[in-house]
């Protein structure tokens, strides 16, 4: 068992709000499966939206035509849940991080490159495919985990 100071040391807001909000998003994309059959991976959202803006034939495929209408009610729950979460449990306080904006932005475009490449984003293969036992999915998972310990390791320590 940790003990207490460890506990604080990893958890500074404290723990519980990170377990409900898994158990949520895990009812979530379960319930979206149950009723509806659909998949809730967040990856397909971003090429799906593109397609209003953009004629070039990649994002004007049939999978992101057809899709496009409910994977954007999706993000739009899924945004508007989280501003139902920081409204209920931030006490109306920003959250802040002192990582630079250019990290901030290649990182992003690292993930968008990674969650291509591996077919789908962590909450895809994370929670959807874990969750239906998808060895694919696994491979990915143990993938982007190790990719992401690595990642913070070598940045905590080229910071320190």
């Amino acid at each position: 068992m940790m003990n207490d100071s460890l506990l604080a040391t990893l958890f500074p807001l404290g723990w519980q709000h990170y377990l409900v909000g898994g158990l949520v998003i895990g009812a979530g994309v379960a319930l979206l499966f149950v009723l509806t059959g659909l998949v809730g991976g967040m990856s397909s959202v971003f090429s799906s939206t593109w397609s209003y803006l953009l004629r070039q034939p990649y994002f004007q495929q049939a999978r992101y035509l057809d899709s496009r209408g409910w994977r954007l009610a999706y993000a739009a729950g899924l945004i508007g849940g989280a501003l139902v979460w920081w409204l209920a449990f931030s006490d109306g306080q920003a959250l802040s991080t002192s990582v630079p904006v250019p990290m901030l932005v290649i990182g992003g475009f690292l993930v968008g490159f990674g969650a291509r490449l591996g077919n789908g984003c962590t909450s895809g293969h994370g929670i959807c495919g874990l969750g239906s036992l998808q060895w694919p999915s696994l491979l990915a998972v143990l993938t982007f985990m190790a990719t992401a310990f690595l990642t913070a390791n070598l940045v905590g320590w080229w910071t320190a």
